[in-house]
């Protein structure tokens, strides 16, 4: 469901999809790992130990051969192993006596670079990377050694060298070199994540897996670029980086950062402790700490954690910037933005804390100092993508049209906001009066709602780069953004619905000042959404209650972890309705003032599993408790139906006679399975056999009266009614399906034909399915025409004024019967404004000049202008 991106006028290195920054720390070992394996059978097993983690025994066989041999290879894995091993100041002083002994070798440069700035040693680090760039300019100096072109690449890009030329000139021609340069691999990886580019990293990694074969530091690579992409990918990285080199730092920090993504913190610590047994001083494993320090409430520890990370280099900028990092992505914006000017107090040019910082000011509604600092960025690196997504952005915001009222900034395309702002505007009024009484909630600042009718766009305002095509709108506690309608694609969708669970979000943001869990959030969403209006939300599914019978339901503190990497997309969907689920279990279990009492524990500090423990009942005895009331809802749901698949592989390649003869006898034996029931009505519905179909459908829709999406058998029973010429029953079943869902357009478009047809139940019916419709899509047609003609013929002045505001609607929208409607504005103004009705007759004659009605209104309203004693 993800949407084409833009492309601009200075791309990056190719493609755009979601991706993130990898951080230093992640690639400490990444970067440093530059040799080539020598020939040298002793040298071979040093690079053995290496790449399985075995540091020691690599350090103490470099050290002994290099007592008698200064060979650079040996250089190299000494350092390699020393960084691993977190001793940044010995191998700082390695680097001294490396710079010493091959003072014009570019690898032995870079290698020291990155040692010297591992300890904060800036003046070094400078000196040793101006010295790589004196030796490339050098007159006559060529590079043909594959390595040393790799650690050239480097320097250039560090010297602010274009990054598409850097890869061509420098890591491809590495390639061209050493097909198997492992180094060259690593770097254009590593350049392509830097850059926000995903898809190219992944190619780069899985480039050099594909020619080397298993590799840790490639299989971590290959994890990074699947972050935010596929955390089921990464997680197998992971692992099968992980396997080779049970210490590898990098894949570690890694399983760590996804587990607080997860509100695993327990799982985090105890990878954090494996990562600082092997490098004590990992400045990414104690900013990781901090983080988990602060989600935690534990000021103190938070900061004991950022003076560890420091402890090496105390102005390193990447320990804050990765700290506010993770906190912007717990929704903790204040906090995060002020972590990332302190790493601009450290290093005012670090374009990484710009960035996101940038983001962390659009997102707290601080806009005019995020969108300078983003078009800082891109002013400074026109390759970083997600900088030139936001500048892009910011041209197509400032063409919208602002909606101010009540405490509400709405901000919309101009023709959307005319055709429907003013119910956003309203609903959002509605929503704020009900549940912040409801809850006790006091906003103190405007919040503002944005409304994208290009998802990329929605996508970039909300996660920086595109992608994120699942998500419908996201809240950031002050702010909303949201796709529009138009911007949904194939999966319509209530945007009522979608903008009051939005709003919910404000509401319990707002009263935990963020430090509310996920599914719980979540879960009040959609619970709020169902008490609201019962078609909105989410029913048991067949599909959940196999899930939740199948023993996938989370523990009830373990639920936010679902969102994280859902196998599939029904998945995903999953995680939001078992959270609503558990929330309505605490509200039916322990009341609603339970639930309030949980949210001001959140507020003041207080952990989830504390505060449930307070309110409700010991997290153990809660949790089973939870777990028996999902299952005996997913047992009365369709207490009688049968949701075994039928044995597709012996159906496979069976003529017609035999598939019908084989679901005849499978349906003998299981009378009351729902997927046989509907397939073999399908199958009767495409030979025409209506009557024999409609009782199958009838008996399906008895079975599982909750199964509303697009292979609801509401739907194949009320096409068999259609096709035998019965609207009454077929309006009857599209009711009951209306009734229980508000997500599929064919359902209202079909009813407004029923009623329009005169097989309807009148104007109040028109009246509902146009209002069905443009809830789901209000740049419909068929929506405003209907609502027009259920309130044209009305005897009060104020329904007559609808029909007009909704025939105006329409108009703006284009459509093929113009004339039409314009002769209807004519005759809804012709007594109250004649003037507005003689223009609209006009209009209508222009376009279709022999429109009689049109010609009689017109002469009707020419009379009576004379008759008045004015000119006609």
């Amino acid at each position: 469901m993800v949407a084409a991106s833009r492309l601009g006028r200075r791309l990056p290195l190719r493609g755009r999809r979601p991706a993130r920054l990898l951080s230093v720390f992640a690639t400490a070992a990444i970067a440093i790992a530059l040799a080539a394996p020598a020939q040298a059978t002793e040298l071979d097993d040093a690079d053995a130990a290496l790449a399985k983690g075995q540091y020691q025994a690599a350090i103490t066989a470099a050290r002994s051969v290099l007592k008698n041999d200064a060979h650079l290879e040996w250089h190299v894995v000494l350092m390699r192993g020393l960084s691993a091993t977190g001793q940044r100041a010995q191998a700082a002083k390695e680097a001294a006596l490396l710079i010493e002994r091959y003072p014009s070798g570019l690898r032995a440069l870079g290698l020291a670079h990155d040692a010297f700035l591992a300890v904060g040693d800036e003046t070094q680090a400078r000196v040793a990377a101006e010295r790589q760039r004196a030796v490339m300019s050098a007159p006559g100096h060529k590079i043909e050694d594959a390595e040393e072109l790799v650690a050239a690449g480097r320097a250039a890009l560090r010297a602010g060298d274009e990054p598409k030329t850097v890869l061509s000139t420098y890591f491809e021609r590495a390639l061209q070199a050493d097909p198997g340069c492992k180094a060259a691999f690593l770097a254009g990886g590593t350049l392509a994540l830097d850059k926000h580019d995903d898809a190219l990293a992944a190619e780069w990694f899985g480039r050099g897996l594909a020619k080397l074969g298993p590799d840790a530091d490639l299989h971590a690579g290959l994890a990074r670029a699947h972050y935010e992409g596929d955390r089921e990918e990464m997680t197998a990285a992971i692992d099968a980086a992980l396997h080779i080199n049970p210490q590898h730092v990098p894949a570690l920090l890694l399983r760590a950062e996804h587990q607080i993504d997860a509100e695993d913190h327990t799982g985090a610590r105890a990878t954090l402790d494996k990562v600082t047994a092997i490098d004590g001083k990992s400045p990414a494993a104690w900013a990781f700490r901090a983080v988990l320090a602060h989600l935690g409430n534990d000021g103190a520890e938070e900061q004991r954690a950022r003076k560890e990370a420091l402890s090496s280099w105390a102005t390193n900028p990447h320990v804050d910037t990765l700290i506010g990092r993770k906190l912007s992505q717990n929704y903790r914006f204040s906090e995060a933005a002020a972590y990332q000017r302190r790493a601009l107090a450290m290093a005012p040019g670090h374009l990484p804390a710009k960035a996101q910082l940038a983001q962390d000011l659009l997102r707290l509604g601080q806009t005019k100092a995020g969108w300078a600092l983003a078009e800082e960025v891109h002013r400074t690196d026109g390759y970083d993508v997600a900088a030139y997504n936001l500048v892009t952005l910011r041209g197509h915001l400032d063409k919208f049209a602002t909606l101010t009222r009540g405490g509400f900034v709405v901000r919309m395309e101009p023709r959307e906001a005319a055709l429907y702002g003013d119910e956003v505007v309203s609903l959002l009024g509605e929503a704020s009066a009900r549940l912040d009484a409801k809850y006790g909630f006091a906003r103190k600042t405007p919040v503002g709602v944005e409304i994208f009718p290009d998802q990329a766009d929605f996508a970039v305002r909300t996660f920086g780069m595109p992608g994120g095509g699942g998500y419908l709108g996201v809240c950031f506690g002050g702010l909303i953004t949201m796709n529009s309608p138009a911007g949904t694609g194939a999966a319509p969708v209530s945007w009522r619905s979608v903008l009051w669970h939005e709003y919910a979000h404000v509401v319990t943001l707002g009263l935990t000042g963020n430090k509310i869990p996920r599914w719980l959030s979540e879960g009040i969403s959609v619970h709020e959404e169902l008490a609201r209006d019962p078609t909105w939300g989410q029913r048991m599914t067949p599909r959940y209650r196999e899930m939740i019978r199948g023993g996938e339901l989370a523990a009830i503190d373990k639920l936010s972890g679902a969102f994280l990497a859902p196998k599939t997309p029904a998945h995903i969907m999953f995680a939001y309705y078992q959270s609503a689920m558990a929330v309505d279990f605490l509200v039916e279990r322990h009341g609603a003032g339970a639930l309030r009492a949980i949210l001001g524990d959140l507020g003041r500090g207080v952990s989830l599993n504390a505060a449930l423990a307070a309110r409700t009942a010991p997290i153990a005895q809660l949790d089973a408790a939870w777990k028996a009331y999902a299952k005996k809802r997913a047992d009365d749901s369709a207490p009688t139906a049968d949701f075994r698949e039928p044995d597709a592989a012996a159906l496979a390649g069976a003529s017609e006679a035999e598939v019908d003869k084989a679901l005849r006898l499978f349906r003998q034996k299981h009378p009351d399975n729902l997927p046989a029931l509907l397939l073999e009505a399908g199958r009767l519905v495409e030979r025409g056999a209506l009557a024999e179909a409609r009782p199958l459908f009838e008996k399906a829709v008895a079975l599982a009266p909750d199964q509303v999406g697009p292979d609801s058998p509401y739907l194949g029973l009320a096409e068999v009614w259609r096709r035998l010429g019965k609207p009454a029953e077929e309006r009857k079943v599209l009711e009951a399906l209306a009734a229980r869902s508000s997500g599929l357009v064919a359902v209202p478009r079909r009813l407004i034909e029923l009623d329009e047809g005169g097989s309807g139940a009148g104007k109040a019916s028109l009246l509902r399915n146009a209002d069905r419709l443009l809830a789901i899509n209000p740049m419909l047609e068929a929506g405003w025409r209907a609502r027009g003609r259920a309130l044209e013929d009305a005897g009060d002045e104020a329904r007559r004024t609808a029909a007009i505001v909704a025939y105006s609607k329409l108009l703006q929208l284009g459509p093929i019967d113009a004339a039409d409607t314009r002769l209807r504005l004519a005759r809804l103004e012709r007594r109250r404004n004649p003037g507005a009705a003689k223009r609209h007759l006009l209009d209508a004659l222009a376009e279709a000049p022999r429109l009689l009605p049109a010609h009689e209104l017109l002469l009707e309203l020419a009379t009576r202008t004379a008759a008045a004693g004015a000119p006609p």
